[in-house]
């Protein structure tokens, strides 16, 4: 494509802006519209964010012929309708995770966008970061051997008190499944692009630590440090999906694992982290600290790689843009996800015939059948297999 690629966003909350400022880093390609529920604060929205085109509903976005592509950045139990919706309209969808409410729902998402055409990618941003891509490299030149275990966990606070409110904690908006869904998911998807292998059998463990929480009548207090400490009035509202879940994971090649998920957990903010132990060495990498990666040694002393491109194998240079010491985080983990995934639009290539270096629909998919395992692993208290 010689002319810009034009994008619309679906959805003005807190990823949506961060999508804006991630397309606009890449100089290729124009975001043209917004869309959100209300024509007025559609417009106010868009031009607080410099963006030209408002619309308050959705649908009059996807009969626009000039936008190429599609954002869908709603809430969770949006994300079916509004991604079939943009299939429908022909355009190549973006969809923030998790694809849908059900495995069956990302089934038919999947066969709808294999049989338009359209280029369809979900945003596991966190495979995206330089060190990551660096690792998976590592891994595949077989530099640490075998991998034998993989583990790990995904821990927050921003869920630690009773009185902190949220729409995720509603199982209508959000889905059944919480942490799983919104941060397990992620820990999933990063250690099978690193390791190249699928989890294919699970043992879980939920827990709920407030099954009663106190919702604001004035506002949500998310993500507020002050959160209930200046809020009077609540209303009690019963909570059914999982604070805290730990995951014993069995990989396609016969790999164990473990991970743990928390959106409980004082002062760890954004802890994704993972630790692989092959035959040869180890290496350990926290989302935290996301420019280091660590290797561990038997019979020498261990190792601390800084991301460097000098040091990067050249497979994993397209993701990494500054010299060593110029850390790289999330935003710009964001970015690669869109790096990457308009460079394969720009360049014409075919989602049915070239290999994407970003997740699809497939992975998002992939990721509600995991999740699906998990849940019923949970119930019945066994072993489940994760179904294809």
């Amino acid at each position: 494509m010689t002319k810009p690629i034009k994008a619309g966003i679906i959805g003005t909350g807190f990823i949506g802006p961060t999508h804006i400022e991630a397309i606009r880093r890449l100089g290729f390609v124009e975001v043209v519209a917004i869309a959100q529920n209300g024509e007025d604060s559609a417009r106010r929205k868009a031009e607080q964010l410099g963006v030209p085109l408002a619309y308050g509903d959705y649908r009059e976005m996807l009969r626009n012929p000039d936008i190429d592509v599609i954002h869908n950045c709603t809430p969770n139990h949006l994300h079916y309708r509004i991604n079939r919706e943009i299939i429908e309209a022909g355009k190549h969808v973006l969809s923030e995770k998790p694809l849908a409410m059900t495995s069956e729902e990302s089934a038919e998402l999947l066969a709808l966008a294999r049989g338009r055409g359209v280029v369809h990618g979900v945003n596991f941003n966190y495979r995206q970061y330089p060190m990551i891509k660096q690792l998976s490299e590592m891994v595949k030149r077989g530099e640490f051997g075998t991998i034998n275990i993989v583990h790990g966990s995904y821990l927050q606070d921003w869920l630690l008190y009773e009185t902190d409110y949220n729409w995720r904690l509603d199982e209508k908006l959000g889905g059944r499944s919480r942490a799983l869904a919104d941060i397990g998911s992620h820990w999933c998807d990063t250690v099978q692009y690193v390791t190249g292998k699928k989890i294919t059998e699970v043992f879980a463990d939920l827990w709920t630590v407030h099954p009663t929480r106190k919702k604001p009548l004035s506002a949500s207090v998310t993500f507020d440090a002050k959160a209930g400490k200046q809020e009077s009035e609540y209303e009690d509202i019963r909570v059914k999906t999982e604070d805290y879940a730990s995951v014993l994971v069995r990989f396609e090649d016969g790999t164990r694992g473990v991970f743990t998920v928390s959106q409980v957990s004082a002062g760890r903010k954004n802890a994704l982290s993972f630790e692989l132990n092959g035959s040869l060495k180890s290496a350990y990498w926290n989302q935290e600290q996301p420019a280091g990666l660590w290797i561990g040694h038997r019979d020498r002393a261990n190792e601390w790689l800084m991301a460097d491109p000098a040091l990067f194998h050249e497979e994993a240079r397209s993701s990494i843009h500054h010299p060593g010491g110029h850390h790289e985080g999330w935003p710009d983990s964001v970015k690669n996800m869109m790096l990457h995934y308009y460079a394969f639009i720009r360049d014409g290539k075919d989602p049915l015939k070239d290999k994407p270096n970003f997740a699809t629909f497939e992975d998002g998919h992939r990721s509600m059948r995991i999740l699906d395992a998990i849940l019923q692993s949970h119930q019945e208290g066994r072993w489940v297999n994760v179904q294809h």
